[in-house]
Order: C-alpha cells, then structure tokens, then sequence
C-alpha cells in the first residue's frame, strides 16, 4: 500500500537514502584501496579479493533498491538483510587477516563500508532502529576483532550515533512532511470555502434574506416562510464561514462542529482556536448537544432561545447547553424513560458515560434547563 507523506507519495527522507548510497560508494573504494596496499600482508589475498567483490555486488544492489523514490520500494526485510550480510562480510576478517595483523588493528576487510548500514537502518526505522543497527555492527566489530578494545569501543559509540542522527533526521522529514501536506490540504479547503462563501453570498444568502425582509413586511403564512428562510440564512451563513472541522491525525474540530448547529434561536459561543478531538468523539458530543436542542423545540415551544458554551480546559472539555424555557418538572425524566422514551437517558447520558465523561442536568420550573457535559480530553486519545 502507497504511503502517502504530502500531496505525492514521495519519500520525505529521500536525500538521506542518497546520502547512504553516496557514502556506501566512496566507502567501498576506501576498501579497495586498502586491499591493494595490504594484500600482500593477507593470509589469504585471494578471499580478500572475493569479499572486496561481494562487497562490490551489494553495493550496487542496495543502491538499486534505495533509490526508488516511494517509500514501498525499500523493504523492511532488505534493509534487515542488508544489516544481515554486511556484519557477515565483515566476519570473515578472522580468516583474511592473520591474528597479528588484527591485534595490531590493521583495517577490516570491509574497513569503514560498514557505516552504511546504520544509516540505512536509521533512515528506515528512525533513531531506535538505526541505534540498534550502530549497536550490531559495533558488536560484530568486536567479534572479528576477537578482542574488545577502546578503538573498537569507539568504532561501536561512532556507529550509534550515526544511526541515531540519521533516524532522528528522518523521523523529523517524515513528520514535517505529515504536517506540511494536513497544511495544504487545509489552506486547500480554505481557498475552497472561501469561493463557494463569495459565490453563496452573491446569489443564495441574498435571496434569503430578500425573503426575510419581504414575508415579514407582508405578514400572516408569509411571515412563517420568513422566519424559515431567516433560520436557513444563518445556518447557511455559519456553514460558511466555520474552518474545516477535519484536523491532523484523524481528529475533528469540536468547535467547527457544534458552530454548525447555530440557528436564530440558538447562540454557540465556543474558544477563538480549534478544540481537536477524535473524530468519533466530536461526533458523538455534537449528538448529545442536537439531542439536547431538539428537546428544546419539542418541550420549550418554538420561541425558546438556546446557548451552547464550549470551553476547554487542557484536559476535559466542557459543553453547556442551556435554554429559557419553563423548565423540566421533577419526576418528569424518569416518568419518560418509564414510558419507553429513552431520549435522555440513552442518546444523552448514555452517550456521555461511552465516552468516559458526565452529564448534569440543572433545571426548576420557570428557570429554563442547562445541560453541562464534561468529557476528558485524554480519553479522546487513547480511543485510536
């Protein structure tokens, strides 16, 4: 499957993969040039010679294989056999080299070609993948060595850092790339919004408020249409002016969403910046407080007035939905649910109790109903 980092599916740590490939060359003819200086001293030249090929071979395949721009292309099981053969390469040291020439720490038969696996492993797994490749090639160092020195302990210290600068890097492209492409798709959608608001403004919203003015001059069944067409204008108006309520990470804006649900007799008053949430979150408060303003309309009568408050406070966030109508009698909820109408106890709180948080219900008659809804943002995070 394609993964995407932006706008094309791109690998954002490509320059990395091509500075592991130019490292893996210039490193490779390091190596052959320290078999032609010390291949008279070999115990066995000619294995030098088939190693330094082999080297040569997989040099060519590995650069092959990570130049492919998408990310699929560089397969996690060859950059693991990569590490794999590298630090098989360069076990053979032992039999190339006598032991005095590996006491005497003369280079490896594969010298510093072995740098390029860390990098390799980095760049695919990030930090921790390239620190346990640095580890593992440190390791086998020691083994062809048969010996645990300070300049071997070195070598091991230089190849964790370099596979944990290297993963850290493209962790860092990667994600930098995640959140240039949601920039992009959001300024995208903006310029969209912003278009369809001009071409909406110039022709719908114009005739409906036309029809506003004009039915209530009129009056009478005119005047009922004027008040329909006034409703629709601001809903109409607040779909076009609310941001985007899609956000980084498979989050909604709960901001953006209870916006929508503004109407000329229900006010939404919510914090200046986006308040993200899991979507499936947002979707289910934005339930609760429509469930709580259709009760509005059906026990309230058609000219009660609603607010819904939105507030967030870092870790929970708050919704209150309050109405002016005569208020909610005692007993009333709980003769209902009795009844079989489980509106409240399950749309409303059921809802809530899901989604980790409570509910509260502040009403007297002749002093209106609030509603106040608080769910723990942390909960939102763990749900994915």
């Amino acid at each position: 499957m394609t993964r995407r980092f932006g706008p094309t599916a791109v690998e954002p740590a490509t320059p990395l993969w091509w500075g592991g490939i130019g490292l893996r060359i210039l490193t490779w003819l390091f190596a052959l040039g320290a078999v032609i200086v010390h291949q008279h001293d070999y115990r066995r030249p000619d294995l030098a010679w088939i190693v330094l090929g082999a080297m040569a071979v997989w040099t060519v395949l590995t650069s092959l294989v990570y130049s492919r721009e998408a990310l699929r292309w560089r397969w996690s099981w060859f950059v693991v056999l990569d590490l794999v053969v590298t630090c098989g390469l360069m076990l053979t040291s032992p039999w190339i080299l006598d032991p005095a020439r590996l006491a005497t720490l003369d280079p490896l038969i594969t010298t510093v070609w072995v740098a390029g696996v860390p990098v390799a492993v980095g760049t695919r797994f990030g930090g921790v993948g390239g620190v346990a490749a640095g580890a593992v090639v440190g390791a086998a160092t020691a083994v062809a060595r048969q010996a645990f020195t300070l300049d071997v302990a070195r070598d091991g210290v230089l190849l964790i850092a370099t596979g944990l600068l290297i993963g850290m890097s493209a962790s860092t492209a990667r994600k930098s790339a995640a959140a240039l492409a949601q920039a992009w798709r959001t300024e995208s959608a903006n310029a969209e919004r912003e278009r369809l608001a001009r071409s909406i403004h110039d022709s719908v919203l114009q005739v409906l408020a036309r029809v506003r003015r004009r039915g209530a001059e009129l009056g009478g069944e005119a005047a009922e249409l004027a008040e329909l067409a006034g409703e629709q204008e601001i809903a109409l108006r607040a779909l076009v002016t609310t941001e985007p309520t899609g956000t980084s990470g498979g989050d909604r804006d709960l901001r953006a969403a209870l916006q929508l649900l503004a109407s000329s007799r229900v006010q939404v008053a919510a914090p200046a910046g986006d308040v993200p949430l899991d979507a499936k979150v947002t979707e289910e408060l934005t339930a609760v407080v429509r469930e709580a303003l259709s009760n509005v309309d059906e026990h309230a009568g058609r000219t009660a007035q609603a607010w819904v408050l939105l507030e967030d406070l870092g870790t929970d966030v708050v919704i209150t939905v309050r109405d002016d109508g005569p208020g909610i009698p005692e007993g009333r909820l709980e003769a209902a649910a009795a009844q079989g109408h489980l509106g409240v106890a399950r749309s409303m709180r059921g809802r809530v109790a899901d989604l980790g948080g409570t509910i509260s219900l502040d009403t007297g008659p002749h002093r209106g109903t609030e509603w106040e809804i608080r769910v723990p943002k942390t909960r939102s995070r763990r749900r994915r």
